[in-house]
């Protein structure tokens, strides 16, 4: 049976001070008890490692290869118990994170370089996916976590609320509503709404149609044939409104704006992880409960 390392460790503090008195000060323990564990620990190898008398201590040849080769010993132990403590911590491993593309552009990132910054033991892997493809994912193992708008529907998963946006239209920098810091929701409708395709994201799509559902006369909604079209021309040419999220500020392009609908209500954007959760789906809900509070993605 290999000795336990305590009284190995015992033994090396004894080794460098060749003295029973000062070795069992500088380990906190009593004299009579460190020659006790030496005893066993002699015992337990089968041979003497200590030539002791009543002035000195000496090591014999097992003492001094065990003094030499131990260290190195131990520290690979130390870095197995760590790498054991990481991976129950959720601190080591691969993430997989499925995130819709309407996410991409700065939810998703943040979370992601959080992720990896606070933990780089981890492989953190992301890839877009349609909204409808996340929930499913994540509940039947293929990927680790999502990120979506709206609270999308599915079974085996648990959604955290991640962060709220306000609801506002894209339009142009020269459309007649830019001039207003809000503008009303039945303002909006008089012009054409584009909405996302409802395959795409039913969630959205629909919360953003029933802001305009009371509003006379009905406005008039349509899909652009490209989702995420980067030209946009609609948009630049004043014709129509895009209803969005806040997030749009940061990615709309050069000539758009976009203003807040007034009372219109929050767009949310949630985390999926499986309901069953492992050390590493703690470790991303920490990092993006942080990540939240410190970006100010949640109301306090």
């Amino acid at each position: 049976m290999a000795p336990d390392t305590v009284s190995l460790r015992y033994f090396l503090v004894l080794a460098q001070e060749l003295n029973f008195t000062r070795a069992a000060a500088r380990i906190g323990i009593a004299q009579p008890a460190l020659s006790a564990r030496m005893r066993r620990l002699e015992a337990e190898l089968g041979t003497s490692l200590l030539v002791r008398n009543t002035r000195s201590v000496v090591l014999t040849t097992a003492g001094t290869t065990l003094a030499e080769s131990a260290p190195p010993a131990l520290a690979a132990l130390d870095r197995a118990w760590d790498t054991a403590r990481s991976a129950g911590a959720g601190e080591l491993g691969t993430l997989r994170i499925g995130y819709s593309l309407s996410t991409g552009a700065e939810t998703a990132p943040a979370l992601v370089d959080r992720l990896i910054r606070n933990s780089p033991g981890l492989e953190v892997g992301a890839v877009p996916m349609t909204t409808p493809e996340i929930s499913p994912a994540v509940a039947d193992g293929r990927i680790d976590a999502g990120i979506t708008r709206g609270e999308q529907p599915g079974r085996g998963v648990r959604r955290f609320l991640l962060r709220r946006q306000r609801i506002g239209v894209q339009l142009a920098q020269h459309h007649p509503l830019a001039e207003h810091p809000e503008i009303e929701i039945a303002d909006a409708a008089a012009y054409p709404l584009r909405l996302p395709d409802r395959t795409a994201n039913p969630v959205i799509h629909d919360q953003l149609s029933a802001l305009f559902r009371d509003t006379r006369p009905h406005p008039r909604f349509h899909t652009p044939p490209v989702s995420f079209d980067m030209s946009q021309h609609d948009l630049h040419d004043g014709l129509t409104l895009a209803p969005a999220g806040e997030a749009a500020v940061t990615t709309q392009p050069a000539g758009l704006t976009w203003r807040p609908l007034r009372g219109a209500p929050s767009l949310t954007i949630h985390l999926v992880l499986p309901r069953e959760q492992s050390p590493l789906h703690h470790r991303i809900r920490a990092v993006a409960k942080t990540l939240a509070h410190e970006l100010h993605w949640l109301p306090d």
